[in-house]
């Protein structure tokens, strides 16, 4: 069912160090800063060869990544993207195997335009998995 890892997203108290620290340090090329307001959070994403690191900031106070940093303040890992061909198909077999989509389980619009639902990290070892619908590359 899952297809390629899309990206692994990081939280950051300071998203303007973050992204200085992959493009100046690391040499990585960054997007620009995109606002996502339904989702709670600002975004960078860093290019790489293979796959996407996406840096979370709050994008307010009641930011689901604000909780996050106020348990981790340093930052860290918050959740880890995988593409899936077709979200309600996805959606429906993994509720079918006892699995909770976060949310009220209909997909929502994602950074890069496609519909992403969440799942419970209890249901995922202790992880945070965002579900991202891409199109078929076959």
């Amino acid at each position: 069912m899952i297809g390629r890892l899309n990206h692994l997203a990081i939280a950051v108290p300071d998203l303007d160090a973050a992204t200085a620290l992959y493009r100046d340090s690391f040499g990585a090329s960054v997007s620009e800063p995109q606002n996502l307001p339904e989702h709670g959070v600002t975004v960078v994403f860093v290019e790489l060869p293979n796959t996407k690191v996406e840096l979370l900031a709050a994008l307010g106070e009641i930011s689901p990544i604000a909780s996050f940093l106020e348990r981790n303040p340093a930052g860290g890992m918050h959740h880890v993207c995988y593409e899936v061909e077709d979200i309600i198909v996805a959606r429906d077999t993994l509720k079918t195997q006892g699995l909770r989509v976060l949310g009220d389980g209909e997909p929502k619009i994602g950074a890069h335009g496609n519909p992403v639902l969440f799942l419970h990290p209890k249901d995922g070892l202790g992880t945070l998995i965002e579900l991202e619908e891409v199109a078929s590359t076959e």
